[in-house]
């Protein structure tokens, strides 16, 4: 076999070997879908007692990698965002006081933007995915790192699933009060979410 032959053989080789790779891990995009079963949390505390506001409707997309047997290889992006006024305590009063606080109307959404995430080995069905991204609130953005965990559903669907610390005069967010000043909220607030995505 002359040099030039071996040369042409190595090329194909390599072309099938990235060819192959492309096959076994492909990348696909998903979005959220709508399940009774998502969930997003802002809590905190307050003089008075615990807070929760929940909102059960956002949207966003993620590109994952799978391999063979339906394993994660790879997040290579990740958004979200959720409307602000989606948010719902059962308190109309602490929720008017919290969108007044948020600047909901001059920013209506919280958004989430990764930036990169660096996948572990899965235990007990889950996959610890080492992220960060950009989070923004009330029009200000500051970078976040998230341990997140993500499930691949028998169904084809992917859990993830995640909680974040945060202190709200971060975001310059001066923390509501009640009743004429006498509930207070804490600046500490914790972001909590249970998203599925789809193709």
């Amino acid at each position: 076999m002359t040099k030039r032959n071996r040369l042409y053989l190595f090329s194909a080789m390599l072309l099938v070997c990235a060819l192959a790779s492309q096959a076994t891990c492909a990348q696909t995009t998903y979005r959220i879908k709508e399940s009774k079963d998502i969930d997003m949390k802002l809590s905190g505390t307050s003089t008075l007692h615990k807070w929760t506001m929940d909102a059960k409707t956002f949207t966003g997309q993620g590109e994952f990698e799978l391999g063979k047997n339906e394993t994660l290889q790879g997040l290579h992006s990740m958004t979200f965002a959720l409307n602000v006024k989606d948010l719902k305590s059962g308190d109309k009063g602490l929720d008017k006081n919290a969108y007044k606080a948020l600047k909901a109307t001059e920013f209506k959404d919280i958004l989430y933007k990764l930036s990169s995430a660096t996948v572990g080995q899965e235990t007990n069905g889950k996959y610890l995915v080492k992220t960060k991204g950009d989070l923004t609130i009330a029009g200000v953005t500051h970078v976040v790192d998230m341990n997140v965990y993500f499930i691949i559903n028998k169904d084809g669907t992917i859990s993830c699933s995640g909680s974040e610390k945060l202190k709200m005069t971060d975001y310059q967010v001066k923390p509501p009060s009640f009743m004429l000043g006498a509930m207070k909220t804490g600046d500490d607030i914790t972001l909590d979410f249970r998203i599925i995505y789809s193709q």
